[in-house]
């Protein structure tokens, strides 16, 4: 690219493409030189002439459970034993090539013969969990191949990161090494944590810590490589001592007490430095924690006072599986992805088709090589198939929607489907308080039947399909093909810079999966969402602690192929804001993943943790081990000079948008804003918070949190 371009700006100019972009908003103007610029690819696989809606949506089923425990104390717990392996699947249509992909799968079941044994999928398959029932899971790193022998990642992986780093050795594990010249991609064995995504109350030597993974027992290790994060041997320890279980070598065993109300969470790989590889190469699955105080039999029907019917049945343990029943409700986990001509997913090993840089990279600049600042695929994948369709009949349905994309935020498009009706009645922490219906009326244009999704955030919703006639309609996405930065006040998509940015492309992403709408086979016996009333909800303590925290990009100069300059990212981060923005201006300091702990809210405390975006770009960030209330969101002003903010003089706060009301574990925060949320900590140990776009989450914009007082023992 020429001088001066960025490619913010060549996607302000060409209406986007194929791979997204993530750049500094401290970057410089447009130059006066006219450029040509050509479309920006995926892999060799072009999206455009696939097979779209040829597919049936595959419905997961469950996990098969290994059995029943009792734990000591005596009480009861479902215990599970899960692998993540290497397989393929026929993720593309029908006559396309099969795709390499990790999944997790069961190595062992209670039942005989049970057909889902061993039945590794992408995604995986679904753990029903118990409110109140905990839950142990042996973690097993099964990426060997038959003969023993480690498989090495189906990606390309920069090891100029702060990452795991198994090739240091115990001295240099979980580090940012340094070399004499630029490396190549690393190719040795594959490390891997699981994290299940929503769960509260977990101990944190079950959360999946970055830096707890563990390399597959495989029969090659180098000898002066790590098999273990340097957290492995400690969080081993605690959960021996506090569980009993073992630990060895390619496994970790964890337990989740699944303190959660009734709610949509899920499990994915979490390796320092690699989650956005390991979770695109397949594996992650859905974890549904059922019943409780706050569960399905507490929703009531208001026009009897009794017990609400939902819709269901939802695949359970013991269905046959190819199932012979019906399902009703439904997880559906949206996903983007690009693919080579030979049916092999594809991930830029190079800044090429970003931001055209090609130096100078670490260790004489300061661009990691291959990390790519964010990745916006070109085909969109829904519950392991591209452009899938599901044949409804004309009644209520129930669907747990996931976003499992890298960096795109979706914009779930109702409005094409004439008749529908969509309510949502949950998010992550559980039932809202009142259901929120995005197909009313009275709702301007542009939001009417659009469900707003960001980054590993989830919705329950019921969508009725009773007055939509038959025939085949396709569930949009309205959401950008490049970073989302929330909308104008006529409801566009905001560019950043006053103007609109273009929805999804009409022909690949902004089409997700198609419903085939058919006579229902008989009468619907669910209520009716506008009469539905869903559990109460106890709110959080009064906040005694207020925490300032930013959110940062970190950009530079580098050279295109002609040698000129073209600004572009190098890392996005976390931060901590001095004084009180709101009143005075206050300071923000960048915080590296190795930098000493900020966040350490005492065992107990609610905390307001207001977060401040001082970037371009909405960051959907999470926070690990709670749930929290989003409290509301205010304008900032942004000092990039002085790196400070403030909250700007006068301006009013808006409160939560209805679907985000109640408990959540992830939340968009928007540019030129501070979003405050407010959680009680009441685990101690040490946890994570970042950023849920997963490019970001793995070059610094991560860092600890440790609830309480640093443990006797710990690393660090």
């Amino acid at each position: 690219m020429a001088k001066g371009v960025t490619r913010r700006q060549f996607l302000k100019i060409t209406g986007g493409g194929a791979i997204g972009l993530y750049v500094g908003s401290r970057l410089g103007g447009f130059g006066s030189e006219p450029i040509a610029y050509a479309a920006i690819p995926g892999g060799t696989l072009d999206p455009v002439p696939l097979s779209k809606f040829a597919t049936p949506l595959l419905i997961p089923p469950v996990m098969p459970m290994a059995g029943k425990i009792t734990l000591q104390g005596g009480k009861n717990a479902d215990y599970y034993e899960i692998s993540m392996k290497q397989f393929s699947e026929q993720i593309l249509p029908a006559g396309q090539p099969p795709t390499t992909v990790w999944g997790y799968g069961a190595v062992k079941s209670a039942k005989l013969n049970d057909p889902l044994l061993n039945l590794h999928n992408a995604p995986s398959l679904t753990i029903e969990a118990k409110a109140g029932t905990p839950t142990r899971i042996k973690w097993i790193n099964g990426l060997k191949a038959a003969n023993g022998s480690y498989l090495p990642h189906l990606l390309p992986v920069d090891p100029t990161l702060h990452w795991a780093n198994p090739p240091g050795g115990t001295s240099a594990r979980d580090t940012r090494p340094t070399f004499a010249s630029t490396p190549g991609p690393y190719t040795g064995p594959v490390p891997m944590v699981t994290h299940v995504h929503g769960a509260v109350g977990v101990r944190d030597d079950s959360d999946g810590y970055a830096e707890a993974w563990y390399l597959p027992n495989a029969t090659d290790i180098p000898a002066d490589y790590a098999r273990q994060g340097t957290w492995y041997n400690f969080f081993k320890g605690k959960a021996g001592a506090a569980y009993g279980v073992t630990w060895g070598r390619g496994y970790a065993t964890f337990q989740y007490p699944n303190n959660n109300r009734a709610s949509t969470i899920w499990y994915h790989d979490h390796t320092l430095g690699m989650t956005r590889l390991n979770v695109y190469a397949g594996p992650a699955g859905f974890y549904i924690v059922r019943g409780g105080p706050a569960g399905d039999a507490k929703v009531l029907d208001s026009r009897t006072g009794m017990a609400a019917v939902l819709p269901g049945p939802a695949p359970k343990q013991g269905d046959k599986f190819p199932p012979n029943k019906k399902y009703y409700e439904i997880p559906i986990a949206v996903q983007d992805r690009a693919f080579n001509a030979d049916g092999s997913l594809f991930y830029p090993d190079s800044r090429t088709l970003f931001d055209g840089i090609i130096g100078d990279f670490l260790p004489t600049g300061e661009y990691s090589p291959i990390w790519n600042p964010e990745f916006f695929g070109n085909t969109i994948m829904v519950n392991g198939n591209t452009w899938p369709f599901l044949t409804v009949e004309k009644r209520r349905y129930r669907f747990r929607f996931l976003n499992g994309c890298q960096a795109r935020v979706l914009i779930l498009d109702f409005a094409q489907i004439p008749g529908v009706e969509v309510w949502q009645i949950g998010n992550e922490g559980g039932f809202l308080p009142s259901p929120v219906n995005h197909t009313d009326p009275a709702l301007p244009s542009l939001r009417r039947g659009r469900l707003l999704m960001g980054l590993a955030e989830r919705a329950d919703v019921i969508v009725d399909f009773t007055n939509v006639a038959r025939g085949s309609y396709v569930l949009g996405n309205v959401g950008p093909d490049e970073p989302f930065k929330g909308f104008n006040p006529d409801g566009t998509l905001a560019d950043g810079e006053g103007g609109a940015l273009p929805p999804a492309d009409t022909a690949t992403t902004g089409q997700v999966m198609q419903f085939k709408v058919v006579p229902a086979v008989a009468a619907d016996p669910t209520t009716p969402p506008a009469n539905l009333v869903l559990p109460a909800i106890t709110p959080l303590p009064a906040a005694t602690v207020t925490r300032p925290l930013a959110l940062i990009e970190k950009a530079g100069t580098g050279l295109d192929t002609e040698g000129e300059p073209v600004d572009g990212p190098i890392e996005a981060l976390l931060g901590t804001v001095a004084g009180n923005p709101n009143s005075t201006p206050g300071v923000w300091t960048e915080r590296m993943w190795m930098d000493p702990v900020t966040e350490n809210p005492s065992v107990g405390a609610t905390e307001v943790w207001e977060i401040y975006n001082t970037t371009m770009d909405t960051h959907p960030m999470h926070i690990h081990e709670v749930v929290f209330e989003v409290v509301n969101r205010q304008p900032i002003a942004v000092d990039e000079a002085n790196q400070t903010v403030q909250v700007v003089s006068g301006s009013a706060a808006t409160p939560p948008e209805p679907w985000e009301k109640g408990f959540k574990d992830t939340v968009l925060a928007n540019p030129g804003q501070v979003t405050r949320v407010k959680a009680q900590f009441k685990t101690p140990g040490q946890f994570v918070w970042h950023c849920h776009i997963v490019e970001h989450e793995d070059n610094e914009m991560m860092r600890p949190l440790r609830i309480g007082r640093k443990q006797p023992g710990q690393p660090g």
